[in-house]
């Protein structure tokens, strides 16, 4: 049985969000309170991010199968899902079990080449070891514009409109997580098993035209062959993580493919 930390509030049918490695629940805070005015949002934190418990052999399946089985124990039957980046991919295999009404997935790995891939682990690997070593100075950088836009462009399309405050959050969560260096290692093997249920649901694949992480012109691209299916949309001025760049169009993307479930 899995127990993992989360957030809930709202009424309505259950919606799921999955964030992306070393990220945490609080990334979706931007757009929380319009979800919840619809659903009921569950806002998790997976195995080894946050402030829920690490597993043994954390892995992009593993995290997955745990949260599967998190669902299952805490009787949230084929609820909507949504992720970004290692979360989107998570829900797509979800849904291609069949435990999804409807899946959003926000700039999802898995449709890298092998060099896109390798960016990616060394991008975020490197990130995140300068930021444990330069952790104390935190605070006087990302108190600066120019010093948030230096840091956080592998996540944040317009990096100097956050906060020093969730600038701080956005980088510790990554530093903390004692998840971090096993999932990114699995990225290696991460993929999108099957097509499967999803061919039988609402599926939208949302992407930053400013994710320089995992590439826009690129990997969205391949995620347009391979779900040709799948409503494709652009999230204009937006980067990896697009929840601050543009809530508003985050919110509509997900609303759009929950509309467009049977009735």
């Amino acid at each position: 049985m899995t127990t993992l930390n989360h957030y809930r509030t709202g009424t309505g049918e259950p919606l799921v969000l999955v964030h992306g490695i070393g990220s945490r629940w609080q990334v979706w805070e931007p757009i929380i309170d319009t979800l919840a005015e619809s659903f009921d949002v569950i806002a998790v934190d997976l195995p080894g991010f946050g402030d829920s418990t690490a597993i043994a052999h954390t892995t992009v399946d593993t995290i997955t199968d745990a949260l599967a089985d998190f669902l299952a124990t805490a009787g949230i039957e084929r609820p909507h899902l949504a992720g970004n980046s290692m979360g989107g991919l998570i829900s797509l295999n979800l849904g291609a079990r069949g435990l999804a009404r409807s899946v959003t997935a926000y700039s999802p790995i898995g449709f890298w080449d092998t060099p896109g891939r390798i960016w990616c682990q060394q991008s975020l690997g490197k990130s995140r070891a300068l930021a444990a070593r330069i952790r104390p100075a935190l605070p006087a950088i990302f108190g600066t514009a120019a010093g948030r836009t230096t840091f956080l462009g592998l996540v944040f399309g317009k990096p100097w409109s956050v906060s020093t405050q969730i600038a701080l959050d956005t980088v510790g969560g990554a530093v903390d997580a004692a998840g971090f260096d096993d999932a990114l290692a699995s990225f290696a093997e991460a993929e999108l098993h099957e097509i499967g249920s999803l061919a039988d649901v609402p599926v939208t694949i949302a992407w930053g035209n400013r994710d320089v992480l995992l590439t826009y012109a690129t990997q969205s691209r391949r995620a347009r062959a391979v779900l040709p299916n799948a409503a494709h949309v652009t999230l204009r001025g937006s980067g990896h993580t697009p929840f601050y760049d543009d809530p508003t169009g985050c919110a509509k993307a997900l609303r759009d493919t929950i509309a467009r479930c049977p009735q």
